[in-house]
């Protein structure tokens, strides 16, 4: 009999999952992929009703993050604030687990974000993500989750464990990175903490996180949130914004108008103000380590030395030289 070979990572048959759904939570739903990435998402249809599930990769998330994440969604949702929240099964529960061919897995039902993800969309929506930025920060303020806490050390060096296997040390890029890892070290650590606010962060708030639907803005995939520095999500959103606008003005016009929506709600402290153009690079960097973290069960498909080369080159280094940082 010839041996089972056991996969990395398997997509679980929509069929399946509309089974799994049904049993769970009583429906007579239909569900398609929505996406394979970090983890996997059906599209989940009952009797007009549309949801989102979410499957986490094997071994990506522990019960304790899952629940954690949970209930921060839930802490935001009572707050009334635009977000993607859990919904419970039959049996009063917010996680299911799923026995997947790989290992034990876990799942979430999600309320589905409705409208649709823009690129680039108008000042006035805008000014509407700096004031739910703003009002979840204030949720969140002084609060911690049983997550990770962001520092110099998660953000930044974690990456270098992953990224000599996809990037030679010998590239201008690698020497980049490398560089700024260590600027990116020393302005983190020498900050003065005691003018920046702490508590819960999303750190991946842009457009590819939200849905539009004419003026009403939902904001989901809080896969990444933890415990931070709150200005982490203002500096990552301003740095995307300079990602998809086709001129510096258009983006000063953007950022300054999500930023009159945040200060509308709570303000920004001078220290805060001075990170904003800095850590953003930060979290590029983490991210960039995600990527290669990942490769077995979902970057294989884009990650090679050109994509490190062109997303250092053209979001990083361009970032950089754009807010004319020095090393």
């Amino acid at each position: 009999m010839p041996k089972t070979l056991k996969p990395i990572c398997a997509t679980i048959d929509p069929i399946a999952v509309a089974e799994f759904l049904n049993d769970q939570y009583s429906f007579n739903c239909t569900v398609k992929l929505l996406k394979a990435g970090v983890n996997h998402s059906y599209m989940v249809n009952n009797n007009d009703e549309e949801y989102v599930f979410r499957i986490y990769s094997l071994n990506w998330r522990s019960l304790t993050e899952i629940e954690a994440e949970v209930a921060y969604l839930n802490l935001l949702k009572e707050a009334n604030l635009p977000i993607s929240y859990p919904i419970l099964t039959t049996a009063n529960n917010f996680i299911c687990t799923v026995n997947s061919v790989e290992g034990l897995r876990y799942g979430v039902l999600f309320s589905y974000a409705k409208g649709e993800k823009l690129l680039t969309f108008d000042k006035d929506l805008h000014f509407k993500v700096g004031q739910i930025m703003a009002e979840m920060h204030k949720v969140s303020l002084n609060k911690s989750i049983d997550r990770v806490s962001y520092n110099s050390g998660n953000l930044l060096d974690e990456t270098f464990n992953y990224l000599p296997g996809f990037l030679p040390n010998d590239t201008e890029q690698y020497k980049f990175l490398l560089k700024l890892k260590s600027y990116l070290t020393n302005v983190i650590e020498s900050a003065k903490e005691e003018e920046l606010r702490s508590g819960v962060v999303h750190l991946d708030i842009w457009f590819d996180n939200m849905n539009i639907a004419g003026d009403d803005i939902t904001i989901f995939d809080f896969d990444f949130c933890g415990n931070g520095w709150l200005v982490y999500d203002l500096a990552y959103y301003i740095m995307q914004v300079h990602s998809t606008e086709a001129t510096p003005e258009e983006y000063e016009l953007k950022v300054n108008s999500f930023l009159q929506g945040y200060e509308s709600v709570t303000k920004i402290s001078a220290e805060e103000r001075r990170l904003m153009p800095i850590l953003g690079l930060a979290i590029y960097v983490f991210y960039v380590g995600v990527q290669c973290k990942r490769f077995d069960d979902w970057s294989n498909v884009f990650l090679n030395e050109m994509h490190l080369k062109r997303l250092i080159d053209l979001r990083i280094k361009r970032w950089f030289e754009f807010n004319k940082l020095i090393f």
